[in-house]
């Protein structure tokens, strides 16, 4: 009984009823004791010894149960912890009630087994009332209050079972649940809080139509890619709507709401679980530190700084060198986060001057590194922007680390970095060997997270696809063929938080991609999301690869294998090169010398001796310095990369491109 009294709020109406019972009640259990005890000598409860001790204690009690907890709890969501709050209450009462005879000089008329028996059975009355309007609710109110759509839910389970429950609480809600559906076929036929478990999937078509279900909801947490589609797939042979509770947290912590219901994605289809944190060790280097995340703005920059923020740091400088993102991100921590401290800096990476004062002033703890171009084709185009950004901008960031004896710096790479056969990749993977050739000289301590593709991050194919079907088509693929990895953004940049904490420094953590996602199967996945059918109401046309793509993106270098973390979803490389610092250095100043005088052909040679796996797939034709033509007829017989410069390409860094044919 840790409250202090009822509010006006906490009495008001239907509380203010239930008090009404509850003295009602105190007033029965006492009568009935009295009686049980004197053998029902009903001529006793007119005596003034009774009169005396039954006003004591009715108004003792009565004040007791006023200032408890229990008219704060809200009993329609009653559990085993308000049970315990009941009984506690009673037995203050009860003690309040013998020390109030005492004190008003009744004690010889205490009767020990009238209070014994009076405790027990007002404990009972208590319980049971709330027993019996909960029981009155959920059979009688909730279901002439649902006017909902006759629902099915997929899964007998932990998440069917939360689900279920979370529905019954909601008065307006829009389902109305008439059966389960669960593979496990000794449920078949039982009973989930008094609802039938009608069927397996597979006889998922014919339990929709013999008992008119109108909604399916796919409350299934660790289902597979395989399992949801091939739900979804019968859902839309019978013509029902479905809906899916993801695999989120709140699963992990027994909370589910009814907002956390939604419609199928494609995010659910790539059968992703949810990331469990070791968060102490996250607070450990986050709490009360000043962060700085360049890139601030962009898709994993964001989320980044979501996640970060979230760890209570003491500041968070949000770096970025476009301004409208970086307003946008910097508005929404401030509504989020109030009383956060939120710095938004307009800054380019690649400008040594404007990084080393930022750092000089903020003197940061940690540093995530997210800003790169990261556009396969369109820096194929523009290979003088990747190195000047991928790698000098790395370069100057990690250097002002070193340089200011920062704690931590954790970079955000790609699988495309591994076997390069792109520019994107290949400014990525030197930036990598940069890295960790500076690790191993300072103090600081740097990491390294590959990962692959992100879904909805800025330029991914899902928004493409989904803009392309709104449009009616027809859904460009490059090649049937061609598969990639992908996670989520909150996913990605949860596990860049936890890398970040592990390692000693000069690591290349891995994340866990799961299966490679053949494309073409996306393609068709969002169509029949969307409603339609592949082929015949969305066409797919595939129109080849484009500049700098290959058919299957890889993990690891030759050479490279990878070792298991204390996370199950990170693995850290096993190999760990010994790098010349001075050597490394002089290679990466030649390239970005090069880079400066847009010698395009000097560029491609120095990041081949910066990058040896990296094996472009162009040819290149011209005579410098005005054209450069990279083509491969045979690879990409759509596509070739046109770079012009004048006369003299020192007047007009970097290469300004004209078209492509």
């Amino acid at each position: 009984m840790t409250g202090i009294g009822p509010t006006s709020r906490s009495f008001s109406g239907k509380r203010l009823i239930v008090f009404g019972v509850d003295v009602a009640l105190i007033m029965t259990a006492y009568t009935l004791a009295f009686l049980l005890r004197f053998d029902f000598q009903y001529d006793k409860l007119g005596t003034e010894d009774f009169l005396h001790v039954f006003a004591v204690v009715i108004v003792i009690k009565a004040g007791v149960f006023l200032f408890s907890n229990m008219y704060r709890n809200l009993w329609r969501y009653a559990s085993l912890e308000d049970v315990f709050e009941i009984l506690k209450v009673v037995v203050i009462a009860k003690i309040f009630a013998i020390l109030g005879l005492f004190f008003f000089g009744e004690a010889e008329h205490l009767s020990r087994s009238v209070f014994i028996i009076d405790a027990v059975l007002l404990f009972c009355f208590v319980c049971g009332s709330r027993l019996v309007w909960r029981l009155y609710r959920d059979k009688e109110l909730l279901p002439r209050k649902k006017a909902g759509k006759c629902t099915l839910i997929v899964g007998a389970g932990p998440g069917g079972s939360l689900l279920y429950k979370e529905l019954l609480k909601n008065a307006d809600c829009p389902y109305h649940v008439t059966g389960f559906i669960d593979d496990d076929r000794e449920k078949v036929g039982m009973r989930l809080h008094g609802v039938p478990v009608l069927g397996t999937s597979e006889e998922l078509d014919d339990v929709v139509r013999r008992k008119g279900i109108q909604k399916v909801i796919i409350a299934i947490p660790s289902a597979s890619h395989k399992d949801v589609s091939r739900i979804m797939n019968s859902c839309r042979r019978t013509g029902v709507r479905f809906k899916i509770l993801p695999p989120m947290d709140a699963f992990i912590r027994g909370e589910i709401s009814l907002s956390q219901v939604k419609d199928v994605e494609i995010e659910d289809l790539l059968g992703r679980q949810p990331v469990v944190l070791d968060e102490a060790r996250i607070k450990n280097y986050l709490d009360d530190k000043k962060v700085l995340i360049t890139g601030a703005g962009g898709s994993i920059g964001s989320e980044l700084c979501r996640q970060v923020a979230r760890f209570r740091p003491y500041k968070l400088i949000l770096f970025d060198n476009s301004e409208t993102p970086l307003y946008r991100i910097e508005k929404e921590l401030a509504e989020l986060h109030p009383d956060l401290r939120i710095v938004p800096v307009i800054g380019d990476a690649r400008d040594r001057e404007r990084v080393y004062s930022v750092f000089g002033q903020f003197l940061p703890d940690v540093v995530f590194h997210a800003a790169a171009y990261k556009h396969v084709p369109m820096m194929e185009y523009n290979p003088i922007e990747a190195i000047t950004n991928n790698i000098g901008g790395t370069r100057v960031v990690a250097d002002a680390a070193h340089h200011f004896w920062l704690k931590n710096f954790v970079m955000v790479s790609t699988d495309k970095a591994v076997n390069p056969t792109n520019v994107m990749g290949a400014t990525k993977r030197a930036a990598e060997r940069y890295v960790q050739a500076l690790a191993r000289k300072s103090s600081t301590k740097f990491t390294t997270v590959r990962f692959g593709n992100v879904l909805g991050s800025n330029g991914s194919v899902i928004p493409l696809f989904k803009e392309q079907i709104r449009n009616g088509g027809p859904v460009t693929v490059t090649d049937p063929q061609m598969t990639r990895f992908f996670m989520t953004i909150p996913e990605a940049s949860q596990l860049v938080l936890q890398a970040g904490c592990l390692g000693n420094g000069g690591d290349i953590f891995v994340l866990d991609m799961g299966e490679p996602v053949r494309i073409a199967d996306l393609a068709e996945d969002l169509i029949q999301l969307s409603g339609l059918v592949p082929y015949k109401d969305i066409d797919i046309v595939f129109t080849g690869l484009r500049p700098g793509e290959k058919l299957f993106e890889e993990i690891l270098i030759n050479g490279e294998g990878v070792q298991p973390t204390v996370h199950n979803k990170i693995k850290v490389l096993s190999a760990m090169p010994t790098e010349d610092f001075n050597a490394l250095t002089n290679d990466l100043n030649l390239l970005q010398k090069r880079a400066s005088a847009s010698d395009i052909a000097g560029v491609m040679e120095s990041l081949k001796t910066v990058v040896p796996e990296f094996n472009p797939q162009y040819i290149f034709t011209g005579t410098p310095p005005h054209v450069f033509r990279m083509v491969r007829p045979d690879i990409f017989p759509r596509h070739s990369v046109e770079l012009h410069l004048d006369e003299d390409p020192s007047a007009c860094p970097p290469a300004r491109i004209e078209g492509a044919a």
